[in-house]
């Protein structure tokens, strides 16, 4: 018996099929889907233990398949490997380094869709912020002071300077991604 359901939404059968067999016989369960719709019923009905998800598909695409699974606290618990035959077309609507899944582009070799599959359950497991603590774009929020009531100066001073360290070290990697950047582009052409 399977230990592991693994739903695979990608609208072409070879991949689907290439996914299957690059697996260990006996320890999974493939489901497959071909498109987001069936995708999307197969996760709520299926609920996998791993879902690869192409980021191109007919009826419903993969970001919004990714969109949906991210709005629900129970399926963001789910590993998820994105995949894509080019990079450009993820990054286009989402920013690396990609935080709570992982990508894999197509074509892959077995080592890459099992590394691929290691990776995004670590991440999986990564902790969220709630929706109600992350603030929307553009919004702003009246600076907290040191002299509010409830607000204990000495702890006040403290987050400060933590908040202080963690903007420089975001500037520096900034600059470090950005050096990173500049280096790829140069190589690819």
């Amino acid at each position: 018996m399977a230990n592991h359901k693994i739903l695979v939404i990608d609208d072409s059968r070879v991949i689907r099929t290439r996914v299957r067999d690059m697996l260990p016989q006996g320890n999974f369960d493939i489901i497959e889907a071909k498109d987001g719709i069936e995708g999307m019923d197969a996760i709520r009905n299926q609920r996998p233990n791993l879902i690869m998800l192409d980021f191109l598909l007919p009826r419903m695409s993969g970001w919004e398949v990714f969109q949906e699974i991210q709005t629900n606290p129970d399926l963001q618990r789910i590993p998820l490997v994105l995949m894509s035959g080019r990079k450009e077309e993820v990054t286009e609507k989402m920013t690396e380094p990609f935080e709570y899944f992982e990508f894999i582009q197509k074509p892959f070799e077995q080592k890459e869709l099992i590394e691929a599959i290691k990776a995004a359950m670590v991440k999986a497991r990564k902790p969220r912020l709630s929706p109600a603590v992350v603030p929307s774009p553009g919004a702003t929020t009246p600076p907290l002071r040191a002299d509010q009531p409830g607000v204990n100066p000495t702890d006040f001073q403290a987050l400060q300077a933590q908040v202080q360290q963690l903007q420089a070290e975001v500037l520096q990697l900034k600059g470090q991604l950005a050096k990173v950047l500049a280096f790829i582009k140069q190589r690819l052409q």
